[in-house]
């Protein structure tokens, strides 16, 4: 079996990815209960949430592109960042289901380096929010400052919510 059954009762096939075998609610539903750091926080924080955050730290022409730009991991999960690098069938798969997704909601494919940097940004607020900073260098993050907001996780359900209003709010505004 090539395909799984999404939120929304779907059927995302890996083999053949059909734009409309992706909706804006399966992701929102899938990465609000997606923890980062796989998991390894004192709290439950979503990749919902992190993209939001993301989607406002971008000048406004980057932040539906912010909002996606982890919307892969609906489809194929998030993977602690030096797992990712071990595995070069999954980036190739994961870049296939990116590549589908920007081009179902107009966003450019590779991420643009705003966002890229925004991305970066949140990293360093997680690292500095969620009690992450044990003294061990970052390199990744040699540079970047932290956002100036702190943060507070919010329950799958509010992640949910907050992701689908970002996405209505901006392509209210497209």
């Amino acid at each position: 079996m090539s395909w799984i059954t999404t939120l929304s009762g779907k059927h995302f096939n890996f083999h053949d990815i059909s734009p409309d075998a992706i909706c804006i609610e399966d992701i929102a539903g899938a990465l609000s209960k997606i923890c980062r750091f796989t998991g390894h926080i004192p709290e439950f924080y979503s990749v919902a949430q992190h993209s939001v955050h993301v989607s406002y730290l971008v000048p406004p022409e980057f932040a539906l592109e912010a909002l996606l730009h982890d919307a892969a991991e609906a489809y194929c999960n998030d993977l602690a960042a030096p797992l990712k690098q071990l595995l070069p069938d999954y980036q190739r798969q994961i870049e296939e289901v990116e590549v589908v997704i920007a081009a179902k909601f107009g966003v450019p494919f590779p991420m643009s380096s705003a966002v890229k940097h925004a991305d970066l940004v949140m990293l360093a607020t997680e690292r500095r929010d969620l009690d992450l900073d044990d003294g061990t260098p970052w390199p990744i993050l040699e540079g970047i400052e932290p956002a100036y907001f702190i943060l507070s996780p919010l329950n799958p359900r509010q992640s949910f919510v907050l992701f689908l209003q970002r996405f209505a709010d901006l392509n209210r505004s497209r």
